[in-house]
């Protein structure tokens, strides 16, 4: 496999001043972002169906270990507080549970009868969409979990770095990015890791778009819970509508902190349950609404 190979570019990076050392892994951490872009027509197709797997009442589950089921992880419990979304929209199921994500437990990446039994506990159906995370597209942990995700008619996703996978073989779609060797051999928590870590944040935040949960690039399903988010939530008030901190401070109170009620509120100078009802009627999409009289600050 192209991830066990030894890079060329980095051998007796031992024997090297520090920064050479540094100015080597750099080098290859370049190459990723241009590796990724190959692979946004694979990427575009999965967010698609996860939207529709989200609209049609199902959920996106990541599953992976090692780093790829930690970053699985990082990706999924950031959605909640980003986009203020159900944490079952998009789940994160790691090789040996909690206890491995501070601490490497090696062998659970082998046991695909775990696998079988977590995913089983989620009960799956096909407006399900299962996601299997994996370097090397060959640990049977996560196979075994995207073979059982299709036994249930889930639909499913290869994340890999490999070419001809078993993982890619199996899944519907494959999202592909080949990386290379790593800089310290077999290392796939380098440029592999970065890889994922990209692809998983395009997945989720695109996926968030597509829903309605971001007005143009404000981030406007924000819940605001602390000081940071709170001041976060007032500046894109002043943003889009173009008032000042005191009307935003005001129209954010009496829409009960709801970003998308206060701009209802303030575009059209309805009350908070007509701006709730308008919202629902567009299914929560705030450019729906608005596009029916404008903020005047198109």
């Amino acid at each position: 496999m192209i991830t066990e190979r030894r890079n060329p570019r980095s051998v007796d990076i031992d024997l090297l001043p520090t920064e050479r050392v540094l100015k080597i892994i750099n080098a290859d951490d370049a190459l990723v972002a241009n590796v990724v872009a190959s692979a946004i027509p694979q990427i575009a197709k999965v967010v698609e169906t996860a939207a529709e797997c989200i609209r049609s009442g199902g959920r996106i589950i990541y599953i992976g270990a090692g780093t790829s089921g930690r970053l699985a992880i990082l990706d999924a419990v950031e959605i909640p507080p980003t986009f203020s979304t159900p944490p079952e929209w998009i789940q994160a199921v790691m090789a040996g549970g909690a206890k491995a994500l501070p601490h490497a437990i090696e062998g659970s990446e082998d046991d695909r009868a775990r696998a079988a039994a977590e995913l089983k506990s989620k009960k799956l159906t096909k407006d399900d969409l299962v996601i299997g995370i994996a370097a090397s597209g060959n640990t049977p942990y996560t196979h075994a979990a995207v073979e059982f995700a299709k036994s249930k008619g889930a639909k499913t996703v290869a994340v890999v770095c490999v070419e001809n996978s078993p993982l890619s073989k199996t899944a519907d779609l494959t999202i592909q990015t080949l990386v290379g060797p790593e800089v310290i051999t077999g290392s796939t928590r380098m440029k592999a890791g970065t890889a994922q870590k990209l692809v998983l944040n395009m997945i989720s935040t695109a996926t968030m778009i597509r829903l309605g949960m971001t007005y143009s690039n404000w981030m406007i399903n924000l819940s605001m819970t602390n000081n940071k988010l709170r001041e976060r939530g007032m500046h894109v008030l002043q943003e889009i509508l173009g008032v000042r901190r005191d009307e935003a401070a005001r129209l954010a109170e009496n829409s009960g902190s709801n970003l998308k009620v206060a701009v209802i509120m303030g575009a059209s100078g309805c009350t908070k349950e007509e701006a709730q009802k308008r919202l629902r009627d567009a299914k929560g999409n705030l450019r729906t609404v608005i596009s029916h009289f404008g903020t005047g600050r198109e």
